[in-house]
């Protein structure tokens, strides 16, 4: 299926639109709806190219952009599915390194909601299916999937067998769908590892670990573990990997943000274990790869653009989509080693996450911040809820209807403006910038 030139999007948002009214209402979390479908398709999931699937709390989308970078350095025709999208739905379906063209994706959808009918579906199942489907048709090496949420049941899982898993830190997130305790949210996501393939497990804290581990042990996984199997040690300008199988020392990664290094660790042991299995990918590769990767909306810097011309120039403009309380305290672990400069954070929330709890790391580092509901989204969190959680925390806290009206009111003096909160927030104020994503 070729990329191609871009027609009306309102189109394909008009079909995206039909599809989410299909949502069932209630969810059973089974494959069973995306298995009936896809059986529908022609199995689509059954002629992909080897994949690599990736479950996690946090970090999956860096993981799957640097595995996709130092892929591409070695050669690789690489496509990647990834949500949620920032600015437009093209950029959950990558096909062989380029995002799927508007006209692809509306035949895409057309076909899947005649296929369909008028069966329950849920918005995340059918365009996952979609995917598959665009992927089946498409010529490529490698499929790097991201899961939507949890794994045992998420309708990325019915791989039968991928060439390779990984497992990203794991903690409290989602806990409506996937349980109320980290033992629960662990045992969810280790179930996407499958007998007999390598299953790259990076940093968790060790109870975390022991259940991912016990879960690889008893379906004969094999358990590829940081600390274990595979460590990684960094230096100012440098990380270097090491494992019986591969030895590669590589730039930190072109991704800000200290916690970027152990998601790169992940990622190089996930080559590692492709290298073992015989595909192709040199230690150049991964040096040229950490050093390119690109992934918007994460501890982003904005420097070009129309929300840009509302801070003063000597103002730093950063945006982050982390939602919840362990990406809090990876944005505060970076901004505490940066130079000491004022901080003011611009925070929307879904009304599914903990404020509090995500901005109690940023507090003692935050000058002000101004909450704002996430525009266009049903389930954003008010503005004001926003700010008493801030409040509760000790940081001082405004609101405002939007992010521009958010930018025209910060006062007092500025060094660096930070919006964050969520990945619909970070889409909502790129489109806003006018930044388009490739």
């Amino acid at each position: 299926m070729p990329d191609c030139a871009a027609t009306d999007p309102a189109t394909t948002d008009a079909v995206l639109a039909r599809l989410g009214r299909l949502h069932p209402k209630s969810i059973d979390l089974t494959l069973d709806r995306t298995l009936d479908l896809l059986q529908r398709l022609g199995r689509p999931q059954d002629r992909l190219p080897p994949v690599v699937h990736v479950a996690g709390t946090n970090g999956k989308g860096s993981v799957i952009a640097m595995a996709r970078a130092f892929l591409e350095a070695a050669g690789h025709r690489v496509h990647v599915y990834s949500s949620p999208h920032l600015v437009r739905f093209n950029e959950r379906i990558r096909l062989a390194g380029r995002l799927i063209g508007e006209d692809d994706l509306l035949a895409l959808l057309e076909e899947c909601e005649r296929v369909n009918g008028d069966t329950p579906i849920t918005y995340f199942e059918i365009t996952t299916a979609a995917a598959f489907h665009a992927f089946a048709q498409a010529p490529a090496d490698f499929l790097l999937l991201e899961t939507g949420l949890g794994g045992r049941a998420d309708s990325t899982n019915v791989v039968d067998r991928p060439v390779a898993t990984a497992i990203t830190p794991v903690s409290m997130d989602h806990m409506q769908f996937l349980g109320e305790t980290l033992a629960a949210i662990a045992g969810e996501k280790a179930a996407i590892q499958k007998p007999g393939v390598p299953s790259v497990i990076g940093p968790q804290a060790r109870a975390i670990a022991e259940i991912i581990e016990r879960r690889a042990a008893e379906i004969g996984a094999g358990a590829y573990r940081c600390g274990t199997e595979w460590t990684l040690d960094s230096a100012t300008d440098s990380l270097s990997y090491a494992a019986d199988a591969m030895t590669v020392t590589v730039p930190l990664p072109a991704l800000v943000g200290s916690h970027q290094a152990q998601n790169a660790g992940i990622a190089l042991a996930l080559g590692d274990r492709l290298r073992a299995a015989g595909f192709a990918i040199p230690d150049q590769a991964f040096a040229d790869g950490m050093a390119d990767v690109d992934w918007p909306g994460r501890l982003q810097r904005l420097a070009t653009g129309r929300l840009c011309g509302l801070v003063p120039p000597d103002t730093e403009l950063w945006l982050d989509g982390g939602h919840n309380p362990a990406a809090g305290q990876a944005l505060a672990r970076t901004i505490a080693a940066w130079p000491r400069r004022p901080l003011h954070l611009i925070v929307g929330m879904l009304n599914s996450k903990d404020p509090e709890h995500f901005l109690a790391p940023l507090a003692p580092l935050t000058t002000a911040a101004t909450a704002i509901a996430i525009p266009g989204e049903s389930a954003a969190l008010a503005a004001d809820e926003i700010a008493a959680a801030a409040d509760r925390t000790g940081m001082p806290c405004g609101t405002a209807d939007d992010v521009e009206q958010a930018l025209r009111s910060v006062d007092g003096p500025l060094g660096r403006v930070l919006i964050c909160g969520s990945l619909y927030l970070a889409g909502n104020v790129l489109r806003a910038n006018g930044t388009v994503l490739k």
